[in-house]
């Protein structure tokens, strides 16, 4: 049975969770303020153990990316998340997330046709964008520079 936006609306508002808009911000701000903050310290530690900035900062990613891989399967991330907000879902832990769960959901499908097939349903569009653009970017920077030079 199609409905109207107007209804559609009028249904979403009555049946949405209340919001503060507010509130939300200075959760995501602090949730996202506080992993920033500690993959700060991890950095620092790591680099006061005589590790190199680079390969300290590719610990660090690594270490959120597991760590939000893991505390997804455990369904501790959601509920992180659901009171976080914006601020899990923004930096790369994020992008974890959106990895795992979807490939978590279809696990009963089989491992290729289940997990392997779903890992990138949601994250996938937003890497072969990426990676399209950064090509199509490279091309035009090299005909105009070859072109120029």
């Amino acid at each position: 049975m199609p409905i109207s936006p107007a209804e559609y609306a009028a249904l979403t508002k009555r049946y949405a969770p209340p919001s503060s808009l507010a509130k939300d911000c200075v959760k995501a701000f602090l949730s996202g303020g506080t992993i920033c903050a500690l993959s700060q310290l991890l950095l620092e530690g790591l680099q006061k153990a005589g590790v190199s900035a680079d390969t300290g900062r590719l610990i660090v990613l690594l270490t959120l990316i597991a760590l939000t891989a893991v505390l997804t399967a455990l369904g501790v991330f959601d509920k992180i998340a659901k009171h976080a907000g914006a601020g899990t879902a923004v930096p790369i832990t994020g992008f974890a997330n959106a990895v795992v769960a979807p490939a978590l959901e279809s696990k009963n499908e089989g491992f290729v046709l289940g997990t392997a097939a779903q890992m990138f349903s949601i994250a996938g569009p937003v890497i072969v964008f990426g990676c399209g653009s950064a090509a199509l970017y490279g091309l035009i920077y090299f005909l105009v520079t070859k072109a120029g030079g």
